[in-house]
């Protein structure tokens, strides 16, 4: 089978918008992208999925990301609290991209790699990896606008990313779960940006997870078990009494990082605080959530007296339990740290060699979080460098010659006034850790005059799965 990228031009300009995908799955050319590019499929936008923010408190918002990203080593240092936080309350939709890839670190590696991508790009790759990843391409998001139309340009991205990853790794090839990381990635930054976001999660934060034979995932569900004991002891008798093995239901979730299993709100919430909050540690704390909320009474296990039944009811988990806003809620309540999923990482690896043997593979571990990346591999002053694709020339007004004393005087009176200060917008949707009236940070300071000034220098954009 050919390459996607060998495609002749001819063939690519008789594929519409709309392309044989979209023929396929029964749109038309009337059909509405809502406001994530989704066209169709449990993944669209509804008014009950998520919870909208104002447009002021998303101004304010993004003026205080623009700050923290033209100063994000000093933030991450001294500040790392406060950006918590605000990715906890969700990242601007216009800066989510550019916060992912200083979040994961990728903006670091693709700058200390000048030139990588492109060189991976441009050779052919292992015709078996090929093969596997030109099969998978139109499984990813069939329902999104941007891979909706097979050999779109949304497919060649995916394609030239899991293909560069690869070339990488080649001890680790390419894995499905892969595929659905680096489509999300690619909804938010272009092909370059995305592929060192994907070599960020592959071995930063979820470290043996592609690797072959799986047993970095088979370990992390026995974690999730061990810990289900202490939140939620029912669940956890129920899923034990009918020896229902993790790796039956978890597998997807954490491999795809929730991905293909939330409403689409509740996902980019769920990576906001994955890439900035100690990783790994989120992903364990949405799981025992849903598990949880879905297993958690005695009425709702009388309907799931069986192995069948259960994975019946954890495969079309009630819509309410994965509303952003009491989804959001309910991971940061979850009394799980990352020293407890380390210290219950090290109890099964134990158990793994009493049982099983040596581990055949060993990935590097996992680090817990934005910060811990950063501390480990410290950045260069010019690996944090923004660097947009659009520059916008402002002429210099002409200077006047022999000003008066009167003219001068005035200026200096009116450099000397107050700012002005921001009006207060109460937060809609507070998080459990907000206090009672929390302000939104009332001056605007003036570092943030200069970011709000960047906020014009557009952002870079150009059947069933098994995951066993």
């Amino acid at each position: 089978m050919g390459s996607i990228r060998t495609l002749n031009s001819s063939h690519m300009e008789d594929e519409s918008s709309l392309g044989s995908d979209s023929e396929i799955n029964g749109f038309t050319s009337e059909r509405q992208a809502d406001r994530y590019g989704f066209i169709g499929g449990a993944q669209q936008y509804s008014e009950e999925s998520a919870q909208d923010v104002p447009p002021e408190v998303l101004r304010q918002r993004e003026v205080k990301w623009l700050d923290m990203l033209s100063h994000w080593d000093k933030w991450m240092i001294k500040r790392f609290n406060k950006v918590r936080l605000r990715c906890q309350k969700g990242i601007p939709p216009a800066l989510r991209g550019r916060a992912w890839l200083y979040l994961s670190g990728g903006k670091v590696k693709r700058e200390q790699n000048q030139g990588k991508f492109q060189e991976l790009d441009s050779q052919p790759g292992d015709p078996k990896w090929l093969d596997v990843i030109e099969k998978d391409l139109h499984r990813q998001f069939p329902f999104h606008e941007m891979f909706v139309s097979r050999g779109g340009h949304g497919q060649q991205d995916l394609f030239r990313v899991l293909k560069a990853y690869t070339l990488y790794r080649p001890e680790e090839g390419y894995c499905q779960a892969q595929a659905p990381i680096a489509a999300v990635l690619l909804m938010h930054m272009p092909a370059e940006d995305a592929f060192w976001g994907l070599v960020q999660i592959c071995e930063k934060y979820l470290p043996g997870y592609y690797s072959p034979g799986l047993e970095a995932i088979q370990l992390d569900g026995e974690i999730l078990f061990a810990l289900l004991r202490r939140v939620s002891p029912l669940a956890f008798r129920h899923l034990e009494k009918y020896k229902i093995d993790p790796i039956l239901y978890m597998t997807e979730w954490f491999m795809c990082a929730f991905s293909r299993t939330l409403p689409w709100a509740s996902v980019l919430r769920v990576w906001d605080m994955f890439l900035c909050d100690v990783g790994v540690k989120i992903i364990f704390r949405v799981g025992l959530v849903l598990l949880k909320c879905t297993l958690g009474t005695r009425e709702k296990l009388k309907t799931c007296q069986g192995l069948y039944e259960t994975m019946e009811l954890l495969r079309a988990i009630d819509p309410r339990y994965m509303q952003e806003g009491f989804l959001v809620r309910e991971i940061l309540e979850v009394p799980v740290t990352a020293r407890d999923v380390e210290k219950e990482h090290h109890t099964q690896v134990k158990r793994w060699k009493k049982n099983r043997g040596e581990l055949n593979f060993k990935p590097a571990p996992r680090m817990h979080g934005a910060r811990i990346i950063m501390l480990a591999e410290p950045p260069r002053r010019q690996d944090l460098q923004q660097n947009p694709t659009i520059v916008l020339e402002v002429p210099e007004p002409p200077q006047k010659l022999n000003k008066g004393k009167e003219e001068r005087k005035s200026k200096k009176k009116k450099s000397m006034k107050k700012p002005t200060a921001l009006e207060e917008i109460p937060n809609p949707y507070p998080l459990p850790t907000d206090p009672p009236s929390q302000s939104l940070n009332p001056r605007l300071p003036a570092a943030k005059e200069s970011a709000l000034q960047q906020s014009t220098q557009s952002l870079s954009s150009s059947e069933q799965d098994t995951y066993l």
